[in-house]
């Protein structure tokens, strides 16, 4: 804590009151208003002219994306270098439930981070807009991005269309009728499948809830019986499954382009869920430039027509063959996932509930433990 006064940090954390859903007992002050911009038109500048405005600004970048592994941004992190080579960029990756509130730390003790947020607790970004703790402003192709993936104003816009369902074993599973949510209670499979524990990560315990609702209470008990492989981090149930250790997995990311070697399961009539990654700039970023680049660049064709499952949050970009934009799934639930989030004492009941079936959440955060000024 050698950049941070030790001493300031003790006497202010004690005022900040944090609980466990991310939120102050007491609203933040808010930022200067002239730090929040004026959310009007979209960013004209090429990426070549931000970034040598960014290069003058001091060339720094310090971003905060929620995630599941350390290196789980390397390749973001890389393509970006090797496009900016002179950025000075550091991308520090933990669950979106502990960088909130570590931002939220820094708020309290003046000592702010990053420049950039890119999480999945979205209804941090309603209430961080209304404490003025965001920057307004639209990067081109602001008006290109589905409605329901920005923020009007501008203060914050999804880069990444994300989905989370269950995936298996294409070859294993074999046959030509496709796996559902409901054939994973099938005894056949018991001792076969990993799953995310749901009342870890909300958008796992969204997908659940989806189970829940369309396969009754009688579906969940009947998983909790089949001896699944419950672990941290959204990634461990792919990683299990294409480890060759289980044959399902559940609650994670995935693509519905190929079928080999697993099909990640969007089929008509059952639950999946999708949302977009809310980016956002801070108002009180030293390397609001730098910020601004990365914005456009993530927002960008050439990004965005290469996303890992084909999904784009852009209008304009055209899915593979075979798939169609995310919100037109309407077993997706897209518009459904930011209200589950800003409700959080039911996402708290949820929680709880899934833990009476499926037990505590037990093991290390899959990203480590990064403390309260990871990037500094």
């Amino acid at each position: 804590m050698s950049t941070f006064s030790r001493r300031h940090v003790l006497a202010t954390g004690a005022a900040l009151g944090v609980g466990a859903l991310g939120a102050t007992t007491t609203p933040a002050a808010a930022a200067p208003a002239g730090f929040r911009g004026t959310g009007g038109r979209e960013e004209t500048r090429t990426l070549d002219e931000l970034y040598r405005a960014a290069l003058t600004e001091g060339g720094r970048l310090v971003v905060y994306a929620g995630g599941d592994t350390p290196t789980q941004q390397d390749g973001t992190k890389a393509a970006f270098k090797a496009r900016f080579p002179e950025i000075d960029l550091t991308l520090i990756v933990d669950y979106s439930k502990y960088h909130d509130v570590r931002v939220d730390n820094q708020f309290a003790t003046d000592t702010l981070v990053p420049d950039v947020v890119q999480f999945q607790t979205l209804q941090d970004f309603d209430r961080w807009k209304q404490q003025g703790r965001l920057l307004h402003y639209k990067p081109a192709g602001f008006s290109k991005v589905h409605d329901a993936f920005k923020d009007p104003q501008g203060a914050w816009v999804a880069t990444g269309a994300i989905a989370f369902s269950f995936l298996y074993d294409t070859a294993t599973v074999g046959g030509t009728t496709p796996l559902t949510p409901r054939d994973l209670v099938d005894p056949k499979w018991k001792g076969r499948i990993a799953s995310a524990y749901p009342h870890d990560d909300d958008a796992v315990l969204y997908l659940y809830s989806l189970y829940a609702r369309t396969y009754g209470w009688d579906w969940v008990a009947q998983l909790a019986t089949q001896d699944v492989q419950f672990g941290r981090g959204s990634n461990s149930p792919g990683d299990a499954v294409f480890g060759g250790e289980k044959t399902i997995g559940v609650g994670t990311a995935g693509s519905a382009v190929s079928t080999s070697p697993v099909t990640f399961a969007i089929g008509a009539g059952h639950p999946f869920m999708a949302w977009g990654q809310r980016t956002a700039i801070l108002a009180q970023a030293k390397n609001s430039t730098a910020a601004k680049l990365f914005l456009n660049w993530q927002l960008s064709t050439e990004m965005q027509n290469g996303s890992f499952n084909g999904w784009s949050v852009r209008t304009d970009v055209t899915p593979p063959a075979g798939l169609k934009p995310i919100w037109e799934y309407p077993n997706a639930h897209v518009d459904g996932f930011p209200r589950f989030m800003a409700d959080r004492a039911a996402v708290e009941r949820w929680k709880q509930t899934f833990a009476l079936y499926f037990g505590e959440v037990k093991g290390d955060p899959t990203p480590g433990w990064l403390g309260l000024h990871p990037g500094v």
